[in-house]
C-alpha cells in the first residue's frame, strides 16, 4: 500500500528546473521557491524535504503530500584493499538493489552507475541479464547513485560513467533526462566531455543521441556507426589505449597490429 502511494507522488528529481518552477506554482507557492528546492536536490542533496531550512514548514508538508524526493539507501560498500575502488550496494523504494562504483584517480573522482535493474540484451559475457529484465531507472535513481557517493566520500564527483547494470539507451529517455540534470550548471554540473556512455550497440538509439550534438563518449563495438558519426575514435585493450585518431585513419588505415586484429575479427 505504502508502494502505490508513493508512486502516485510527484518524483520532483527527476524535473528540471522549468517543470519544477510549474510544479511549484502549481502547489500555490511563488516561482522563486523552485530555484531554492532545485538547489537543496542538486547542489546540496538533501535526502529530505525536512533539510530544506530556508522553505516554510506549511510548504514543506505541502511538498510531503504532493511530492517524492527519490533517496537510494546505501546496502553495502566493498572496499579494495589493491587501490581504494568502492563497490556500492544501493536499495530503491521498491525493494529492488542496484550496483555503482567508485573509482578514485589523479585527474579526479570517477563513479560508474546503473542504468537498469537487470537487462534484457542477453550478452552472454554480462551477469546483468541472467535475470532479464525488471525496469530501466528513473532519472533520479540514476543521478542519485551519484549524489550519495559524493556525500559518502565527502569529495566532488568530476566523471561519470554509465556502464553498470543495465544498458543506457534501452532506457534512452530517463538517460536524456539524467544527461540534462548531470551538465546543468545550475546543479552538479559536470561536464559531458567527462561523461561516457557504454553500449551494447543499439544502432538506432545511437543514432538518435548523435543528433543531439553531445560531447560526451560513446563506448561501443559498433565499427560503422563510429566510422560514420564519431569524430574521433579510441581503440582500447585490457583498459589501455592503442589507437586514437580520426575514424578515416583509425579504422580505415590502421597502424597497430590489435587495432588490425580487432577490426578483421569485427568483419567475420
Amino acid at each position: 500500500m505504502e508502494q502505490i502511494i508513493k508512486e502516485q507522488l510527484t518524483d520532483i528529481k527527476s524535473m528540471n528546473m522549468d517543470e519544477l518552477t510549474e510544479f511549484i506554482i502549481s502547489l500555490g507557492e511563488k516561482k522563486f521557491r523552485a530555484k531554492q528546492i532545485y538547489e537543496w536536490i542538486h547542489v546540496k542533496h538533501v535526502d529530505n524535504f525536512d533539510e530544506m531550512t530556508n522553505i516554510s514548514k506549511k510548504f514543506i508538508q505541502v511538498l510531503k503530500d504532493n511530492a517524492i524526493l527519490i533517496s537510494l539507501k546505501k546496502e553495502e560498500v566493498q572496499v579494495s584493499k589493491l587501490d581504494g575502488t568502492r563497490k556500492y550496494l544501493f536499495s530503491l523504494d521498491d525493494g529492488n538493489v542496484i550496483e555503482s562504483v567508485l573509482m578514485k584517480y589523479k585527474h579526479g573522482n570517477s563513479v560508474c552507475i546503473s542504468s537498469q535493474v537487470g537487462c534484457r540484451m542477453g550478452c552472454r559475457f554480462c551477469a546483468s541479464t541472467l535475470d532479464g529484465l525488471v525496469r530501466g531507472l528513473r532519472p533520479s535513481e540514476m543521478i542519485d547513485q551519484i549524489y550519495r557517493i559524493g556525500k559518502d566520500i565527502g569529495e566532488r564527483i568530476s566523471n561519470v560513467v554509465v556502464m553498470g547494470t543495465g544498458e543506457p539507451l534501452d532506457n534512452y529517455d530517463n538517460l536524456l533526462r539524467f544527461i540534462e540534470l548531470l551538465t546543468d550548471e545550475n546543479g552538479i554540473n559536470i561536464s559531458q566531455r567527462n561523461l561516457t556512455v557504454s553500449t551494447c550497440g543499439i544502432v538506432p538509439r545511437m543514432r538518435q543521441l548523435a543528433d543531439e550534438k553531445m560531447t560526451m563518449i560513446i563506448v561501443t563495438h559498433e565499427i560503422e556507426f563510429a566510422r560514420k558519426v564519431a569524430d574521433r575514435v579510441i581503440f582500447m585493450d585490457g583498459g589501455v589505449i592503442v589507437e586514437q585518431g580520426k575514424p578515416e585513419d583509425v579504422i580505415d588505415n590502421p597502424s597497430n597490429e590489435r587495432t588490425k586484429a580487432f577490426l578483421q575479427k569485427m568483419e567475420k
